[in-house]
Order: structure tokens, then sequence, then C-alpha cells
């Protein structure tokens, strides 16, 4: 089935242009400038014409950090495989990485089969991962070049969490060694834990159990020595390092500085950093728990500064760290105690409308919000030019983008199954209108035609960015 997607504007990392765009199966076969004499013959043969007039028309968002059924708590994530990706593809995501949990004492190959049997057959966009590493020993540091075969080449280590995902400087050490050796990234958690626990237990021996405190125990300066520290060993070890939802102005210095050095240091933050603040996890009652994350959303001042690092591609990619759990229910395990709430917002469903709103608002250019939105990520994480692109021979998974379409965020409507939204109430300017999943239609004016098992598993080559 040939289908021709006319007359809209593909937006790329390198910018705008009017151009035609015709699809074979489930790959992009050529693109022509609109009104030539190629482009008119496409119209004539294809069996369908999308009319793109008046939209963007976009490479499918690559989101690079989900956790989909994550245990968390004696919990798990609301969003299964097959929820959250048919979320993601409202949004206009066509692609996820989710994260392989390994748990203590087990093996990080099992870990892997084990989260195969929870997606595979169940995505309705295609899907990869990463391995979260909580055991270094010498049998796992030989089992990450297994993984490395089997496409999952990008491990990620906790400085938080002690006794559950938490490495000590010397595991992540090793593990950094082996990742420079192979050519693999380590990504990082990067939170004091040490020192949060402290924090933690001084606050409950006080009495102060109420969400806020789960922000001021997590301060952004423990952010930033962790964010320092993982970069020293990366910078010892000449391991390529990835800082995860980085969220704090200090952090973000720490970054900008190790870059500015020529070192191979990469840091995404997320929505949440962008939008929300201290004052959500404020709000009255037990509201605030809804905004419980890890890292947590900061003072407002320090959006200025993730937005500017977003522009100076200190920041290199925006993902959205979803992690859903019920506020009834799941997040009222912390009533009395805001150290048992379940840490994770949802987002999936809202990080390409979110991202054009920064557009609206003059915080960051079109060609920018495809580059952190969908090229960069790609090219991360190995699977551009596959991926990440509106070109002959990639993948397509294209959106067709309304920007002039007005929509409120809200529980009522979004398909993410969690029931409530980080974002209740905000109006934003902008709209997916269509998406395709190579090649098929999945999302169309507000009916989804996807199905589930859709989505097929991608092995990744390396980073694509090491110097």
């Amino acid at each position: 089935m040939q289908i021709l997607i006319s007359g809209g504007t593909v937006i790329s990392a390198a910018g705008a242009a009017g151009t035609e765009v015709l699809v074979e199966g489930e790959r992009i076969i050529a693109t022509a400038a609109p009104g030539t004499q190629l482009a008119s013959s496409w119209a004539a043969a294809a069996d369908l014409v999308i009319d793109a007039a008046g939209k963007y028309v976009l490479p499918g968002g690559i989101d690079a950090h989900t956790h989909m059924e994550m245990p968390f708590g004696g919990t798990f994530s609301a969003d299964t495989f097959e929820t959250g990706t048919q979320a993601a593809a409202w949004g206009g995501t066509t692609t996820i990485i989710d994260f392989a949990v390994q748990a203590k004492g087990t093996s990080l190959l099992a870990t892997l089969d084990k989260w195969h049997a929870k997606a595979d057959g169940r995505c309705a966009i295609d899907y990869g991962f990463h391995m979260i590493v909580s055991d270094v020993n010498d049998t796992t540091l030989k089992e990450m070049e297994a993984c490395i075969d089997a496409g999952v080449n990008s491990f990620k280590m906790f400085m938080a969490y002690p006794g559950v995902f938490y490495a000590t400087d010397g595991e992540i050490l090793l593990a950094m060694q082996k990742a420079a050796a192979t050519g693999a990234t380590i990504m990082m958690h990067a939170e004091n834990g040490i020192a949060i626990d402290q924090l933690v237990a001084q606050a409950l021996a006080a009495g102060k159990t109420d969400p806020v405190q789960h922000g001021l125990t997590r301060p952004p300066e423990l952010e930033a020595e962790a964010t320092s520290r993982a970069i020293a060993l990366a910078r010892v070890t000449g391991a390529p390092l990835y800082i995860v939802h980085l969220s704090a102005a200090q952090a973000l210095a720490a970054v900008a500085a190790a870059r500015g050095d020529g070192q191979n240091v990469f840091a995404e933050t997320c929505p949440q950093y962008l939008y929300l603040s201290l004052e959500d996890l404020a709000k009255p009652g037990f509201e605030g728990a809804k905004y419980v994350a890890s890292p947590p959303p900061r003072p407002k001042d320090h959006q200025a500064s993730l937005w500017r690092g977003l522009r100076t591609n200190d920041l290199s990619v925006v993902s959205t760290d979803h992690c859903p759990f019920c506020f009834a229910e799941q997040k009222e395990l912390g009533r009395g105690d805001f150290s048992k709430i379940p840490n994770g917002m949802p987002g999936v469903e809202h990080r390409m409308d979110l991202l054009h709103q920064g557009v609206v608002a003059g915080e960051i250019s079109l060609a920018r919000w495809v580059e952190v939105a969908s090229t960069t990520p790609a090219r991360m994480f190995g699977l551009y030019p596959r991926k990440g692109t509106i070109a002959p021979g990639a993948d397509a998974d294209i959106v067709i983008y309304d920007p002039g379409a007005a929509q409120t965020l809200s529980a009522q409507t979004h398909h993410m199954n969690v029931d409530y939204s980080a974002y209740e109430g905000l109006e934003i300017t902008g709209q997916v209108e269509t998406v395709l999943s190579r090649g098929k239609i999945v999302i169309d004016r507000g009916e989804y035609h996807g199905r589930t098992g859709g989505g097929q598993f991608l092995e990744r080559s390396l980073c694509q960015y090491l110097s």
C-alpha cells in the first residue's frame, strides 16, 4: 500500500520545508517538493492521500525513558505495555525505550527475558529496552556484553535508593570500565541517596509527613553533588555518561562544564521539571502526592535554566520518566508517611504537546522541538536513521500535527491508565491529528486504529554521538 502525505510542512532537526512524503509498506520511500511533476504522479498512483495542509509533518516521537509495569514499593506502575504504548501513540510518540529492572541477586539476561515476556506481543508501537543494573559482580559485568549483543546497550545505575537500586562508587566505576571497553552507555540516576535517607529520617522523626517533604528532603544540591561525582567517575574511566531526568540548575551547570571540557556527558530533562514545581508538592491535603517523583519538581526558578539548557544543547533529550501510580490506592500508600508514596508521574501521552507549548511560548524552535523529542533520542540510543527522521529508507513513523488546535489536558480525556493528570486543566495549543507507526495508521482524527502487538522490539546499535 502506498500512502502520500501531501501539503504539509515537514519539520526536521534542520528546519522546516514544504515536502510531499511517499510511504510504501513500512518505510518512507521518497520525498519531493510540492507541485512537481513527480509529486503529482505520486498523488495519482497512491492508494491513500492524506491531506496535511496547514499541518506539521514530524518524525514520530521517541520517549527514551518509560517505566511500564515497573515494580516499586510493593506495587506496580499502572500502565501496562499495552495501555502505555497506546497512550504514547495518542500523544505522537511512536517508539519507547523502557527499563528492564534487575532485582538484587538475579541475572541481567533473566531480567531481559522477563521484560520481553511482559512486552512482546503487547505493544502498539515499537519499543526497546535499557537495563537497570542493581547488582554489580563478575557475572553481571560479563552479562553486560551479552545484553549488548541482544541489542540492549545502555545500563542505568542509581546513586539513590539505598538497599534497593543503590550502587556504590566502586560498583559504578566497575560498570563504567565495562562500558568504556564495549562502547555501552551508562545512564545515571544522580541523587545522593545516603544523605537523602538521613534527611528523610530526620523529617519523619520531627513529625513532618506531608508530600512536600519529599521535595524538601531531596534538595537540588544533592542532585548536583551526585551529578558531579558521576561525571568524575566517567572521566576516570572514559565511559560515556547519560544523566537521566535532570531537574536542577546546579546539576545542569555540572553537565555544561563537563561538556565544555569535551567529555562525553549527555543529559535529559522531563516535562514535569519544565512545567511543575515544588509548589505542586505543597498543594493542600494529600494532593501533593500526585507530584511525588525522584528527583522532585524544583522551585520555579529552576525552569528557566532548564529551558536555556535545551536551547544550548547541554540538555540533549526530553523524555518523560513515565511511571504512573493511581492516586487512589497507590499514592495513598504514603498517607501519613511521605517516604512511602510511590515515586512517579504519568506523562508519556503529553510530552510532544508540552514541548510544542514551549515552541508557542518562544522557549525553543520548531527544529529544536523535533530534535530533542525524536532525532537526538534516535541517535543517542542507536536507532538513527531508521527512526527520528523523515527521509527515504526510514521507518514510516510519522505524526501529522495541528499547530493551531486547542486542547485542555485532563484525566477525563487522556488515555493513560491512571486516575489523575499531573497537568489537569492546562490549556495548550497544538494537537496530534494522525499517527503512523511503520506505515500503519494508529491514530486518526480522534480515533484509535492500532492493534495490540503491532509494535516490534528494536535491537539498538551503540550511541552515535561518541567522540
